[in-house]
């Protein structure tokens, strides 16, 4: 071993090492069909760094590792970027999902004061502690399916007050367990009900007030010290804010030094997809009711449009957004759960690719690159993370399947055996 580098973990004699490899950018078109697949592959890792991805024959002969997992008969991808989910929150809506069983709709049970309204109100009573004492198990299962980095959104108080609670929940939260968070302000995310007969003066209080307070609770946070990126989020939307008042929103975030995302176009194309792009958004999600010259225009930016299936299925709609004339159209493509209290309780990324390739026709290889370097793409951190890469985290999933093909064949189980995160192994069903 005299010529040996020292490094801290080989992962070797995999039947399928999946890079998801895009060093230009995400991927797009026929290139989100190209996964990259080194077969008897090898990961060499050291000071939670990938420092090689080849061959296991070339990496065994050139490393000598602190510790070694075999990877024999097993595929090695990844971990999942989940870049959309509104995961901390307080109580649960289980009877609003048996009143959408009996027929009642989404945007019914919205007007009733149900909804993101009643979260918000559960939301708003809890302190920092129940936030992530109620979340902490759903990032536990997240992170046991495979997802190692996933955006947060806030969104539930709908007051300064609540928001930074919320926001403060998720900085506890990212330092308290493995899955790595990237933090986004959603003040508009609903009006509250105290402000439903005048929405321009909430649009005041979110421009005025809760922006500034959210910017200045992030320059004092880890998160910046750490370069993690800021996101603001508005939900363009009716019965949410129309798209004078969401671009009031993402236009004062932008001048706070935030990076822009934008829920648009999830029951009506209201013009909140052209007015994102036209910010410069790093992401556009749900697109359910987008058509084919927002794909066009979409494609010609430099925006990820995020789906998510999961709000479909959950919902009992047979209507998803057309993510396959996006990826033809050239557009980048994400995945996510969007997991929330209402419209998707799913932790699951894999069950997330297998709807998505079931109804919206992705083919197994572009799941997974939505899964993870386009979804690493969606939350600023392409460069980082999202593939296995020299100079990337080593963020990595043991898979108990020898293809990686069956993360979107199987559905309902979990295929993560093994979940590397930063180079440390922490969670394993083996």
């Amino acid at each position: 071993f005299g010529g040996c580098v020292h490094i801290d973990l080989l992962i070797h004699s995999a039947a399928q090492v999946v890079t998801c490899a895009s060093p230009g950018g995400p991927r797009r078109g026929a290139a989100m069909r190209e996964p990259g697949i080194i077969p008897g592959g090898a990961v060499a890792i050291d000071s939670g760094q990938i420092v090689a991805v080849g061959p296991s024959t070339e990496l065994r002969a050139q490393y000598r590792a602190a510790h070694e997992i075999d990877a024999s008969g097993k595929a090695v991808c990844p971990g999942f970027v989940d870049p959309h989910t509104h995961v901390v929150f307080a109580g649960d809506r289980v009877a609003e999902f048996e009143q959408r069983i009996a027929g009642t709709s989404y945007m019914e049970i919205m007007a009733a004061g149900g909804g993101i309204a009643f979260t918000t109100r559960a939301t708003r009573a809890a302190s920092v502690a129940q936030l992530v004492a109620e979340t902490h198990p759903r990032l536990a299962a997240m992170l046991a399916l495979g997802t190692t980095t996933a955006e947060c959104k806030s969104g539930y108080g709908l007051d300064t007050a609540s928001e930074l609670r919320i926001l403060e929940a998720i900085a506890v939260l990212d330092q308290a367990q493995p899955l790595e968070l990237v933090p986004t302000f959603m003040g508009a995310h609903a009006l509250p009900p105290e402000y439903a007969s005048h929405p321009d003066a909430y649009v005041d209080l979110v421009v005025n007030e809760m922006i500034p307070a959210a910017a200045a609770w992030y320059r004092a946070s880890h998160f910046a010290a750490r370069g993690t990126p800021f996101f603001a989020d508005v939900f363009c939307e009716q019965n949410a804010f129309d798209v004078a008042q969401s671009r009031r929103v993402l236009w004062a975030a932008q001048a706070a030094g935030m990076y822009l995302k934008a829920h648009v176009d999830e029951f009506t194309a209201l013009g909140g997809l052209d007015m994102a792009l036209e910010l410069g958004a790093v992401s556009v999600d749900h697109l359910d009711a987008t058509g084919p010259e927002g794909f066009a225009r979409l494609a010609a930016s430099s925006a990820v449009g995020v789906v998510i299936p999961a709000v479909n299925f959950n919902l009992g709609s047979t209507h998803f957004a057309n993510a396959r004339a996006m990826i033809d159209a050239g557009a980048a493509l994400a995945l996510t759960t969007d997991i929330n209290p209402g419209s998707a309780p799913c932790p699951s990324i894999p069950l997330v690719m297998a709807i998505a390739c079931r109804y919206q026709r992705l083919l197994p290889a572009e799941a997974l690159t939505a899964a993870t370097i386009n979804a690493a793409h969606a939350i600023g951190l392409g460069a980082q993370l999202g593939s296995l890469e020299p100079g990337k985290q080593a963020d990595v999933l043991i898979l108990s399947t020898p293809d990686y093909r069956h993360l979107a064949y199987q559905f309902g189980g979990n295929l993560a055996a093994q979940v590397i995160k930063r180079g440390q192994v922490v969670h394993s069903s083996l």
